[in-house]
């Protein structure tokens, strides 16, 4: 069996990139018995893990779950501000690496999520393969580009970044985009002066139906709720942070003619809520609706289905699951033109730019495309996820790394 530890998502099934891979990743495994997965959670603060909202997930002792048939570990963090995440990725570590040696697990692979613990990559390289394991890395996007980050801040990231390529056995990139990216910053300079061992993995989608019939209760008694109709609103499903670009879709919204609602299912950050009324004052255009958050996965996918548009304003990062789930449910899908969101859609969307008015018009136009002209829209997308993004594809992408890594370790 081999034994797959994953350090970096806060917790399974929330809207975060990671969190969702992970999810989906063990759903997908689940019945894998080659493979056995350990995936770090956090236990308190900012995006948390609380497994009693999964009904699936099943107790194992103080701290321990099972989801998926992956044994989760919660690890206690302090409240000591942006410097927890690295807190919170080397006690995780800690804790790997004691289970692996407690447990006496044979060619364990550590699963690093996001570059964000740099200074202590060699040691904790040194330390896996002193227990026979490797170290593998997804680098996520541009975390030093993030706009929630200080000048310091960004700059202790891409030094980061640099030190755990340079101390890892595989990156897995999620996009081509990255993976390029990582070569063009990195080749020449890992120990010896090699080059970094690189692979692409995109996230994957599903593009089947929900579960839950248009008249299904939850549904109707969700729309009813939020004041909201089938094919009458646009929807963006997503973390609550700048560089998604939520001000600028907001405000080319509240420019826009459109008679449908914005309907926003996000876990809402309280400051900067604040500091977008204040400098939109959104809440004078009824059409903006903040709806909360759904974590439902079925009544989630029939959100998605019966949104007239999707919005999408991610500009950092690599292959967003959000965007590839609003691919396989959505039929117009309306994206804010970076490389990485071309990469994913190619001609299955709509583009708009940063430019006033961009956004705007493509709302516009969209509101007019007749309902065939959106089906057609949506059938493009679905094959466009089929071809390239299927749970199927990418897990059996993960499979033959993983296996590939096992056999090299046998062989040693």
């Amino acid at each position: 069996m081999q034994h797959v530890f994953i350090v970096g998502a806060k917790s399974l099934g929330a809207y975060g990139g990671y969190e969702t891979f992970v999810y989906k990743l063990t759903e997908y495994h689940q019945h894998n018995g080659e493979l056995k997965y350990h995936v770090a959670c956090k236990a308190n603060g900012d995006g948390c893990m609380d497994e009693t909202r999964l009904p699936q997930a099943r107790p194992l002792g103080d701290g321990v779950f099972e989801l998926h048939n992956a044994r989760c570990f919660k690890i206690k963090v302090p409240n000591i501000g942006p410097a927890v995440a690295i807190y919170y990725d080397i006690a995780a570590l800690e804790a790997c690496c004691r289970y692996i040696e407690e447990h006496h697990i044979p060619h364990p692979i550590v699963y690093i999520l996001a570059c964000r613990i740099g200074p202590f990559a060699a040691h904790f390289q040194k330390r896996i393969h002193k227990l026979g394991g490797r170290v593998f890395l997804n680098p996520d996007g541009h975390e030093w580009m993030r706009a929630k980050w200080s000048a310091p801040v960004r700059k202790y990231w891409k030094l980061s970044e640099g030190m755990m390529v340079r101390h890892s056995d595989l990156v897995i990139c999620d996009s081509t985009n990255i993976e390029s990216y990582i070569h063009a910053c990195y080749d020449g300079k890992g120990p010896g002066g090699a080059d970094p061992r690189t692979t692409y993995i995109a996230y994957g989608a599903e593009t089947r139906d929900s579960a839950l019939p248009d008249d299904a209760p939850q549904y109707t008694a969700w729309l009813r709720d939020k004041g909201l109709a089938p094919g009458g609103y646009y929807l963006v499903v997503g973390r609550f942070v700048p560089e998604n670009n939520y001000e600028t879709m907001i405000r080319e919204f509240m420019k826009s003619t459109s008679p449908r609602d914005f309907a926003i299912i996000t876990n809402v950050n309280d400051k900067f809520l604040e500091q977008l009324e204040a400098r939109l004052h959104f809440k004078s255009d009824p059409r903006i609706k903040f709806v909360g958050t759904v974590y439902d996965q079925e009544l989630l996918k029939k959100i998605r289905e019966n949104a007239w548009g999707y919005l999408h304003g991610h500009e950092v990062g690599g292959t967003n699951p959000s965007l590839l789930e609003a691919l396989g449910s959505t039929d117009l899908n309306l994206l804010l033109d970076v490389g990485f969101n071309r990469e994913v859609a190619e001609d299955a969307a709509l583009y708009w730019t940063k430019e006033p008015g961009s956004l705007a018009a493509l709302i516009e136009q969209a509101d007019k495309i007749l309902p065939s002209e959106a089906q057609a829209w949506g059938e493009k997308a679905k094959q466009r996820v089929k071809t390239a993004y299927s749970w199927q594809k990418i897990g059996q992408e993960y499979e033959k790394v993983f296996a590939e890594d096992r056999n090299s370790a046998h062989n040693v």
